[in-house]
């Protein structure tokens, strides 16, 4: 399989490897097509698996009072995924601010672009206020900063 990757990460950055997902038997419809509704919770898994290449867990960043509320979605698909397909999504930070974060996401197989998304989240606290993460969490910040794509 030819893996395609971020050229403009540098070798052993976390955006260059994808989350893998095989398409489940009970995401799809009775064509053996992907249901759309299912590329946001792979969305979220390649997110997870990014963020825990970083060296954190969702969850511990939650415990320690940041929370990534979804504020905005959006997929464009190209071509379908079927049942049993083995796809890579490739997961980047695209827009990073003080309180807002967005993914940028290409699912690809057998090294061709089928279907492209993007989730915007807010950076809260527990109490689900904006945060400026930039103070707040420098260290999280920086490392996101590294995942903005250089075009």
């Amino acid at each position: 399989m030819n893996i395609p990757t971020y050229l403009t990460f540098p070798e052993g950055s976390p955006a260059r490897t994808p989350a893998l997902i095989d398409v489940r038997y009970a995401e799809t419809d009775q064509m053996g097509i992907a249901h759309h509704s299912v590329y946001a919770v792979w969305f979220e898994q390649a997110r997870t698996e990014l963020i825990a290449r970083l060296g954190w867990h969702y969850r511990d960043l939650e415990q320690a009072g940041l929370l990534l509320p979804l504020a905005e979605l959006s997929t464009r698909y190209y071509k379908p995924a079927f049942y049993e397909d083995r796809l890579l999504i490739y997961t980047h930070v695209s827009k990073l601010t003080a309180a807002q974060l967005e993914f940028s996401y290409e699912v690809v197989r057998d090294g061709e672009l089928i279907a492209a998304g993007t989730t915007r989240h807010g950076c809260t606290g527990k109490d689900l206020r904006p945060i400026n993460i930039k103070k707040k969490f420098p260290d999280v910040y920086a490392a996101m900063q590294a995942l903005v794509a250089v075009h």
